[in-house]
Order: structure tokens, then C-alpha cells, then sequence
């Protein structure tokens, strides 16, 4: 069964798309991630547009984050105050990401762009999650599991000015980290179409050292608005978000996620953290191969577009 996608100008099988969001759906339930880094370049493994990919990948952040955000308030586990600066500065980074797309479709070189920055980011990504999930490993073996404790820590962000008080988060800060941790998510939301959450829940508890309960809370606070302003802006200025694409691939994700969610039980932290590492290797290391094999097709003969 096909159906045609009008904003990516191509016919896809439905049982195909619906498969691939479950199984998006089903990693984002094991591992506790959007999803994002890994549907981009498998949308583009399947031939989407590179442009489609990213903008409808928004669009499935959106609705895959709706349901975990509302639950995460409910539980007071949303720091308002800190997402509302973090939220200022992804709005920033949002804009300037979408005028970035659309500047690097008009100079013809956003595919190559895209590529790039998933081979590199995620490259950087899963070889340090995968080192950390291993020393994690070495010291429950060695010390049976027992945790390191830690002596009061300092750095230079406690020197920065525009020192806010989160009580939520229960920390006095500069507001300065969280703004720039919030824009550098929303540039990658809209040049990866990611949510960013294996980014910015790592910066959240590490660089500014925010209770672990109001970490996820919080970040989900971010990304889902973050997310509706990347697909708005998308869809307004680029028009690159397929609504029937999305469709498919939220319908398959709804019920991935929740099988992914039952089976992340029979699993521990550091086994996840390292399967998610190496999962993200492997994408990296696909798209990798992508921008160094000799093309099946070296001539595309088509309508030059020229830009007025």
C-alpha cells in the first residue's frame, strides 16, 4: 500500500514508515530519548529529501513530547523558571537554525551540511556516552556497586553574572549556561531535526548540576516548545514538514514507545547507556559511509533551479 507525500514530492509504503516509527518509538521507550537523531538519517536512508527529513522530524518531537511534559508537570518536576530561560534562548537558536536551512538550500549545500554535523556530533556523542558507560561498569564490578562520593565542586560558571535564583531547582546561578545550552538546541533542532534530549539532559545534570528528578522534567519543558516553533517555522518559511509523513510515523511511534518502556525494565542504567552509545555509533558511522561511497548515479539530469 502506498501513499504519495506531497510536501516531499514522492510515493512511500505505508506498512514501511509505520515500522520505522514504532521503531523509533520503541528505542525513544528503551532508552529514554526523543528519537530524533536516529529518524532524520533513517528518513533519508529511505530517500526523504534531507530538508523533508528534518522539518517533519520536528513535527514528530512535538507530539512524542506532549504526553511525557504534561505528566512531568503534574509530578512538579518542571523547574518553570529555568525552562523559561532555557526556552528565551532556544527560540534564538531556533530562528537563526531555520534561516541556516534556508540559506544552505539556496547555495545547495544542506545535504552535505546535514551529514556532516550527524557524523561528527553524534560521533562525539556515542564515543563519550559509550566511555562513561563503561568506567560506570568497571566501578560497580570493583566496588560492588557502591557509588564514589564526590567533595563540593566549583567552576567557572559560579563566577558569571546575572545570577538568578531557581527554587525549584534549588540552585543560585548565572543565567547566562542555560540560556546558551537552550540555544545551541534549538540551531540543532532545526538543522538536525533532534529535541536534543541526549544533549541537554547530560549539560543539565553535569554543567549545571540540577537535581536528576527535575532534569527530565524540565528538558522535556524545553524541547516541546522548542519543537513547535522549529515546525512552524519550517513549514512557514521552508516548507519542508510533510503532515502525512508525521502521521505515520507518530501512529507507529504511539505504540513503539510503549514497548519500548516495558522491555527498558529488564535492563540496567549503564547496559542502556552503553546499547544507546553504541546505537549511535552505528548511525554516524552509516552516514559516514554515505558521504565517502562513489554514488550509483553520478549525473542527475533535472530543471535547474535558479534563485531571483
Amino acid at each position: 500500500m502506498y501513499v504519495y507525500l506531497p510536501i516531499a514530492e514522492l510515493p512511500v509504503q505505508v506498512p514501511l514508515f509505520l515500522a520505522l516509527g514504532c521503531m523509533v518509538g520503541f528505542l525513544s521507550g528503551l532508552f529514554g530519548v526523543g528519537g530524533g537523531f536516529l529518524l532524520t538519517p533513517l528518513m533519508i536512508f529511505l530517500g526523504i529529501p534531507p530538508a523533508v527529513a528534518v522539518g517533519t522530524s520536528a513535527a514528530h518531537i512535538v507530539a512524542t513530547s506532549v504526553s511525557g511534559a504534561v505528566t512531568q508537570y503534574r509530578r512538579n518536576n518542571v523547574d518553570l523558571k529555568m525552562g523559561g530561560v532555557m526556552l528565551a534562548g532556544g527560540a534564538i537558536g531556533t530562528v537563526i537554525g531555520v534561516e541556516a536551512v534556508r540559506l544552505l538550500r539556496k547555495a545547495g549545500l544542506f545535504d552535505v551540511t546535514v551529514s556532516l554535523t550527524y557524523v561528527i556530533f553524534l560521533g562525539v556523542v556515542g564515543t563519550l556516552m559509550l566511555i562513561e558507560s563503561i568506567n560506570t561498569w568497571r566501578h560497580a564490578q570493583s566496588t560492588g556497586g557502591k557509588k564514589r562520593k564526590k567533595s563540593g565542586q566549583h567552576s567557572f560558571i559560579d563566577g558569571l553574572p546575572l545570577k538568578m535564583r531557581f527554587q525549584r531547582s534549588k540552585l543560585y546561578m548565572s543565567a547566562i549556561p542555560p540560556a546558551i545550552i537552550g540555544m545551541f538546541v534549538g540551531f540543532m533542532a532545526a538543522i538536525m531535526g533532534v529535541g536534543g534530549g541526549f544533549f541537554i539532559i547530560p549539560a543539565m545534570i553535569y554543567l549545571l548540576r540540577m537535581p536528576t528528578a527535575v532534569v527530565v522534567g524540565t528538558s522535556l519543558f524545553q524541547i516541546l516548545f522548542v519543537a513547535v516553533l522549529a515546525t512552524i517555522l519550517q513549514a512557514v518559511q521552508n516548507k519542508s514538514v510533510d503532515i502525512i509523513l508525521a502521521a505515520l510515523l507518530i501512529t507507529g511511534g504511539v505504540v513503539g514507545a510503549q514497548i519500548g518502556a516495558m522491555s527498558a525494565r529488564k535492563f540496567k542504567g549503564e547496559e542502556l547507556r552503553g546499547l544507546l552509545a553504541a546505537l549511535v555509533l552505528m548511525v554516524a558511522l552509516r552516514v559516514a559511509y554515505d558521504l565517502v561511497v562513489t554514488p550509483t548515479e553520478l549525473f542527475n539530469f533535472g530543471p535547474l533551479q535558479v534563485s531571483k
